[in-house]
């Protein structure tokens, strides 16, 4: 049946149908998608493929699938192409997406690729490579409507279309006085919806959320979420205007830090790229320095054990509840520590917080244990004897409560010394819980049963 194949030549992926080296096909698929979905295939082939695919793409449309991917996608597309088309796909790029794509450029090729933009280009771009790593300045746009603050309506509607095309936004204008500073802004709305006489200066809003350029970028980037402004003024030190932080590059900016977040409370080292066009060699690579310093870590739980072996030889039971033990300590311990980073990340604790934090966390933790030392007691007085099942209950409601204050505290001592709280999240909580935990266990027993 005619139907059936067409259904399944539609449902073909880009990298099936450029390895079969049916280019029509390959061209038609991709005037029916949108540059997202484009972008993303093309992360996913990586290489040699997703370079060909992309010479497929007309000037305007190539430029939209390439903003769309990351460095590291941009990188495999560019090394796919000829010097003169490089530099052109470059020159037109937004100067924030052009630079964070240098920077994770090699130097010696960045430098080269910096040299052959034009004067304008390349001013624009090293100024905001001046900016520290990671700070606002990399990712604001510089190409902004600016409006004198002595402007009618009418005359500032002119000045967005005269200018408005070199923008990467128009809908939020920022409006300074004679030498750039900033003096409030006013949003496209507004200026369409009332009288071209009207001055523009009864319609700013004078103290807009303004951030430093030199700022880190994941703060401007949250504060755009509480305040929900649609793109957040630039200043420098003199309070001057360098630029806007677009909502599109805020997202950016928070979905690069919770992936850094999500790899480091998951215990491995946060690396650029699409997952399916990473070898498995690259995976692993990532993985394995963090499994192996936990698995080095966790071996404190086998000199715990061997201190109280004469404990477990008078009771032998003992051994059967260790797993869940520590499985619940961790857990609580984990459970805790996601809680407290994702806290610190959008600004609902602070380092100030920590008593607090201690002290709430204690309490959650001794409820849960509370909870759990019912089935404890229960579990244990099946498997073994009243007296293990009350060490066990025992055990868990001191274990939980020491886990969830751990797993609460370690963050904010981490921000405090200035590690990212991610590093020291579930995975080092959990391992240390383990271990405390077994101590606990035993020093119970010891009470609890006179052995």
């Amino acid at each position: 049946m005619p139907q059936p194949e067409s259904v399944a030549e539609s449902s073909r992926s880009l990298q099936e149908i450029i390895k079969d080296e049916r280019l029509d096909e390959a061209q038609a698929w991709l005037e029916e998608r949108p540059p997202h979905v484009i972008a993303d295939e093309l992360a996913r082939m990586g290489g040699a493929g997703a370079g060909v695919a992309f010479r497929l793409l007309d000037k305007d449309r190539a430029l939209s699938v390439f903003e769309e991917l990351d460095p590291v996608g941009q990188q495999q597309i560019l090394a796919g192409l000829r010097d003169r088309s490089v530099l052109e796909l470059v020159e037109r790029m937004d100067p924030d997406d052009r630079v964070r794509m240098l920077r994770e450029m090699p130097a010696k090729v960045a430098r080269r690729v910096l040299a052959g933009l034009s004067p304008q280009k390349r001013w624009v771009t090293s100024a905001l490579l001046g900016y520290p790593e990671d700070s606002v300045g990399r990712y604001m746009t510089p190409e902004v409507v600016a409006l004198p603050q002595d402007l009618t309506v009418g005359q500032a509607l002119e000045t967005v279309r005269e200018k408005g095309a070199d923008a990467e936004t128009v809908y939020t204008l920022p409006v300074v006085d004679a030498g750039r500073r900033l003096t409030g802004v006013v949003e496209l709305r507004e200026l369409v919806l009332n009288p071209p006489d009207m001055m523009v200066a009864d319609l700013v809003v004078s103290e807009p959320t303004t951030v430093y350029a030199t700022e880190p970028a994941e703060e401007a980037a949250r504060l755009m979420g509480e305040t929900n402004d649609l793109n957040l003024p630039v200043v420098d030190s003199e309070g001057r205007l360098v630029g806007l932080l677009t909502f599109d590059d805020a997202a950016e900016v928070i979905e690069e830090a919770d992936t850094e977040d999500f790899a480091r409370q998951a215990g491995t080292a946060p690396w650029a790229g699409h997952y399916m066009a990473a070898s498995v060699w690259r995976l692993a690579r990532y993985r394995a320095v963090w499994l192996s310093l936990l698995l080095v870590a966790a071996t404190l739980t086998v000199g715990v054990t061997r201190a109280f072996e004469a404990t477990l030889e008078q009771v032998a039971a003992l051994a059967l509840f260790i797993p869940m033990l520590i499985g619940a300590g961790g857990n609580a311990g984990a459970q805790a520590a996601t809680a407290c980073v994702r806290a610190l990340a959008v600004g609902e604790v602070r380092g100030s917080d920590l008593l607090k934090v201690v002290w709430r966390e204690f309490r959650v933790g001794l409820l849960l244990g509370s909870l759990l030392a019912v089935v404890g007691l229960a579990v244990g007085t099946l498997f073994a004897s009243a007296d293990i099942a009350v060490t066990v209950g025992i055990t868990l409601v001191l274990i939980c409560g020491w886990a969830a204050t751990v797993g609460g505290t370690m963050p904010l001592l981490a921000k405090r010394l200035g590690i990212d709280p991610a590093v020291v999240s579930a995975p080092m909580v959990t391992t240390f819980v383990d271990t405390t935990g077994l101590v606990i266990y035993f020093l119970a027993a010891k009470a609890v049963l006179g052995v």
